[in-house]
């Protein structure tokens, strides 16, 4: 009752109320005990004032309030509505929910524990005696027994006749494909709370209560439709299945994103877990790896450094680096793997991978303008997408001209490979850093989530780059029959005990295709891989990433709907190219 005048009605009703009820007013008009004639009176006006005032109430909450409607509200939020499916950009289901039943106890009902233990315990061997003996002791009047029983186990355990047990609908989220996708998907408990990846997403965005309440048995939402593409996903897990298998490898990942919009249309962490059943999601070798972890990314990262020298102009396609001797970079050197030990060109530098000639190309560009561009391509910055498991960079603290060096081939500096990834399609696709996304994205809302970071005329010159390395470079084992493919190699030391292991190395493949007019850029990353008697003892990412990035490319370029060409595209002719066309 919020109004005044309601207020001061009400309680003129009552004043006149109990001075009827007495028989007898005073002067101010309020009622005179003394003088009342009967106390039967008194009583009739105590039950008529309390029909009064509920009365009142309930045409309060009817016609003059609103909290009819918040007590019908927080009664039915109460009970939850079924999480929306998930969807991959075709329609094909990759989480939904499955209605099933949970049988409870009521202590207080039960009368004779030692009895219903003994009949529930040979259709429930995975129960815990002791755990439910003690809460049937208790003196609860609602206790859980087992959650998500199948339709056949609770007809078998209703048949049982126990009292005070029985069973309550609910509903278990459910995984059609799996392990696919499962980093990106992510899992939910037993009370159907995301707990990780897209399902923790939805639940910090609030999607799973966007419909009605009127009828929350009816209202789920509708599906949420990712960008990944399952015959993609498939692909590209098969293919790393397979090098882990044959390099003996600790793990992989791998990313395929669209370089035009953002999307990622595959995304892969190896060691993977089912989402079913995710217990061995919290493993510490189940890390999603392509946004949940940060790694030095070796000499892949130089593709970086060449688009920033480029764009700074400090150097042309014509330049040339003197790295016949070895770098000093405070008490250590920097040197090359495969010394040349003469002056190259900037394509041979790339196409050689040169440590020499990428650092002096970092150090022509000045350690602040370094930070300044890696800064503008979002490399100091935690990467922010749907999936929430999101490392932070590592970067020095003090950024010393050292750092500048190291960086500049990928050492000193780790990142998540979903960001790489990202900074690649800019380097190929015109200039344009697209934040990525795990959701599908209309074309006409890229500009509002993307920007300009290098020009055109740089992009051009990275895609020759990227097409050269692969036609003459390191990564000649990536190129594939009908799609030009273009990239960068990266072989990477890790840091064990303090220092870097030569015997642990993080190999990766960056690249894109086709090249005449790259659409799709992906990164194939194997962990520890190990030298074979094929690979002649070798374990460089030349050996392993890079022929593994070939087969993938060559399994999902068809189902991406990408044309087979009928001849390579050369590398000068990228070059030599209009800028645009």
């Amino acid at each position: 009752m919020t109004d005044p005048a309601q207020k001061v009605t009400f309680f003129m009703v009552v004043r006149w109320l109990f001075a009827k009820a007495l028989g007898s007013t005073d002067a101010t008009g309020l009622p005179n005990f003394k003088q009342g004639r009967a106390r039967g009176r008194l009583v009739l006006a105590v039950f008529v004032l309390c029909f009064v005032a509920i009365s009142g109430r309930i045409i309060q909450l009817a016609v003059f309030d609103d909290g009819f409607n918040r007590i019908r509200t927080s009664s039915t939020a109460k009970v939850r509505i079924p999480r929306p499916d998930i969807i991959d950009r075709n329609g094909f289901v990759l989480a939904t929910d499955l209605r099933t039943g949970s049988m409870f106890a009521n202590p207080r009902k039960v009368n004779d524990i030692d009895e219903a233990i003994e009949l529930l315990s040979p259709h429930l061997p995975d129960l815990d005696v002791g755990k439910l003996r003690k809460k049937l002791q208790s003196d609860k009047g609602f206790v859980w027994v087992k959650r998500e029983v199948t339709p056949r186990l609770q007809e078998t355990l209703h048949d049982l006749g126990i009292a005070g047990f029985g069973f309550r609908n609910e509903t278990r989220r459910i995984y059609p494909m799996s392990r696919l996708a499962s980093h990106v998907l992510g899992f939910v408990d037993v009370d159907s709370v995301g707990l990780a990846g897209i399902e923790k997403y939805l639940d910090d965005r609030g999607r799973l209560f966007a419909a009605s309440l009127a009828d929350p048995h009816k209202a789920a939402a509708a599906p949420v439709e990712l960008s990944l593409d399952v015959r993609v996903q498939h692909g590209l897990t098969e293919e790393l299945k397979r090098a882990v298998k044959k390099y003996k490898a600790k793990g992989a990942l791998g990313i395929v994103m669209d370089a035009t919009t953002g999307e990622v249309v595959a995304s892969s962490s190896l060691p993977d877990f089912n989402p079913n059943d995710p217990k061995d999601a919290l493993k510490k070798d189940r890390i999603n790896r392509f946004t949940g972890g940060v790694f030095e990314m070796g000499s892949v990262f130089k593709a970086v450094t060449f688009a920033m020298a480029f764009e700074q102009r400090t150097i042309t396609l014509q330049s040339r680096f003197d790295v016949r001797a070895p770098l000093r970079a405070g008490g250590s050197k920097i040197d090359d793997f495969h010394p040349q030990r003469r002056i190259l060109t900037v394509p041979e530098v790339f196409t050689y991978s040169s440590n020499i000639g990428t650092a002096k190309m970092a150090l022509g560009v000045g350690v602040d303008a370094h930070q300044a561009f890696l800064e503008k391509m979002g490399f100091f910055d935690r990467l922010r997408t749907e999936i929430p498991e999101a490392a932070a960079p590592l970067r020095p603290r003090k950024w010393r001209t050292v750092s500048t060096m190291t960086a500049s081939f990928g050492h000193g500096i780790s990142v998540q490979p979903l960001q790489l990834v990202s900074a690649a399609a800019a380097l190929v696709n015109g200039g344009r850093l697209i934040t990525p996304t795990f959701l599908k994205r209309d074309r006409e809302l890229v500009p509002s989530h993307s920007r300009q970071v290098i020009s055109a005329e740089t992009s051009k010159k990275m895609r020759y780059l990227f097409r050269l390395n692969v036609e003459k470079g390191s990564g000649r084992k990536a190129e594939t029959t009908g799609f030009s493919v273009g990239g960068k190699t990266g072989t990477a030391e890790k840091v064990v005990g303090g220092r870097y292991s030569k015997k642990h190395r993080f190999n990766s493949f960056l690249g894109a295709f086709p090249m005449n007019a790259p659409r799709y850029v992906l990164v194939v990353s194997i962990d520890e891989p190990q030298p074979l008697p094929e690979t002649h003892g070798f374990a460089t990412s030349g050996w392993n990433a890079v022929p593994t990035a070939g087969k993938v490319i060559a399994r999902i370029a068809p189902l991406l709907g990408l044309r087979p060409e009928t001849e390579p595209v050369a590398a000068e002719s990228i070059l030599n190219a209009r800028v645009g066309g």
